[in-house]
């Protein structure tokens, strides 16, 4: 009797144990399945949240790249059109290196890979492919075939192939797809990564006769031949492939989201206008890579040197007084506004003289000018803006409409609530038409100058300006 007891008793323990246990594996299956479901919407979420994009993106020639220091590139266009979309703000990062890229958007550095991205099943687990933008092949690219030379290096057939150096960019798709040629022909094939080169560097090397041999999309190889009039690219060594952009495979609503709207925006004629301009018109394709291109070693603008020298002496990123050069002259040395500020940095005669500068249609006296400016308005705020990088927007604001308004917008920030050392939604509101509606009429201000036309959208755009400098021109 005893121990039936005891075994009744041992039976209940484990049946106890048994609930216990499926309870717990129940509630963790529901806790997983909740962590998933709220990663699945929170990339999309944090971007609207935060009106930030981040993004990976290729600097190249046809992707992203500065021409006579105004930002450029298919990819570069594609985001600029989704970011509007979207209502937020691009944050884009240059990177040549596919592994990189990956690996970036997997931990969440990034929420977006805008690459000419090759569609293929074998990818990481972590990574999805949007809806595709377009399809193309790789093709080789190599000099064209020169009748009755001997040491001519030009091939014909696939299986000529077989034996040669293939130059491709490392961690590339390119190098996966000439390592599968390479088995498909059962004749291997050497294959160079090149650390160092991107795509339309190894082109330009073919054509100067530097390498032989190197592999690209079509569409890049086709647009490349209308300014290497040497160059060879009719032998396709690969399948018609999609081409679309990469993020997280968790990011479901995110995708979902993306895929729509690039199904939508290639019926429109901004994308046929993109497309064209980077891929299918000659002229424009070939004057970006001949005049100042980034890509080519050319720079910012023809006073990089005066600008570099200024920005030593005063102490500011020479890539910021391009931004602001740009934006306020286009690099016209003879500009001259409406109110009468002259030259490349759009110097008032008084602002001139208070700075010291002779002559103000000089190029090198003007960047100068302008740099010693923007270290006196820097000193003007250094009580009030401790934040060195909250200090620049308010010393660009400065700047643009002078020291006075965006003084008085401080105090009129501090008098209704808000912070006199915070840009953002805080004294730039009383720059902008919307303060109209709440400023007194016997406020330190009048309604009248309260609206200060384009600062806010000036301080925006020099900033983006100079990050897109600063990633495409090295320092």
């Amino acid at each position: 009797m005893f121990r039936l007891e005891k075994y009744k008793l041992s039976l209940k323990f484990i049946l106890l144990a048994f609930f216990v246990v499926t309870l717990l594996l129940c509630i963790g299956d529901k806790v997983m399945h909740s962590e998933s479901d709220a990663e699945k919407v929170s990339v999309f979420e944090q971007i609207r949240k935060t009106g930030r994009l981040s993004v990976a993106m290729d600097c190249n020639s046809t992707a992203y790249f500065l021409h006579r220091g105004r930002v450029r590139g298919y990819q570069y266009e594609l985001i600029m059109a989704l970011c509007k979309e979207l209502g937020v703000k691009p944050e884009i990062t240059a990177i040549n290196d596919m592994s990189e890229s990956c690996d970036g958007l997997i931990n969440g550095r990034f929420d977006l890979v805008a690459k000419n991205l090759t569609v293929v099943r074998d990818k990481k687990p972590e990574i999805a492919f949007t809806f595709p933008f377009l399809q193309t092949r790789q093709v080789l690219v190599q000099r064209k075939h020169q009748p009755g030379n001997r040491d001519s290096t030009y091939i014909s057939n696939t299986s000529d192939l077989a034996g040669k150096k293939i130059h491709v960019q490392k961690n590339s798709a390119y190098f996966r797809q000439m390592t599968d040629f390479s088995e498909s022909i059962r004749y291997p094939v050497e294959i160079v990564e090149d650390s160092v080169n991107g795509v339309e560097k190894l082109i330009s090397l073919v054509a100067r006769g530097v390498i032989d041999y190197t592999v690209c999309n079509e569409n890049v190889a086709l647009l490349n031949r209308s300014y290497y009039s040497n160059l060879d690219v009719s032998l396709k060594i690969s399948f018609p492939h999609n081409i679309a952009w990469a993020v997280r495979s968790s990011s479901v609503e995110w995708k979902d989201s993306l895929d729509r709207w690039i199904s939508d925006f290639l019926q429109t004629e901004r994308y046929r206008e993109i497309y064209t301009t980077y891929y299918k018109n000659p002229y424009t394709s070939g004057r970006f890579s001949r005049e100042l291109n980034s890509i080519t070693g050319g720079g910012i603008s023809v006073y990089d040197g005066m600008i570099r020298q200024a920005g030593l002496k005063y102490g500011w990123d020479w890539r910021l007084l391009s931004a602001i050069m740009y934006h306020e002259s286009r690099f016209e040395e003879d500009a001259e506004s409406g109110i009468g500020a002259l030259g490349l940095m759009q110097l008032t005669p008084e602002t001139a003289e208070y700075m010291e500068v002779d002559d103000i249609l000089d190029p090198q006296q003007n960047i100068e000018g302008g740099a010693k400016l923007l270290s006196w308005l820097d000193r003007q705020f250094r009580e009030t803006v401790r934040d060195s990088s909250e200090r620049l927007k308010f010393v660009l604001a400065a700047y643009n409409i002078g020291l006075g308004r965006v003084q008085k917008a401080q105090r009129l920030a501090s008098e209704n609530g808000k912070k006199q050392d915070l840009w953002k939604n805080n004294v730039d509101y009383f720059l902008t038409k919307k303060s109209l509606e709440t400023v007194p009429e016997d406020s330190v201000i009048s309604r009248q100058s309260a609206y200060s036309g384009d600062v806010y959208y000036f301080v925006d755009e020099v900033i983006a300006t100079c990050r897109h400098y600063q990633n495409l021109i090295p320092e």
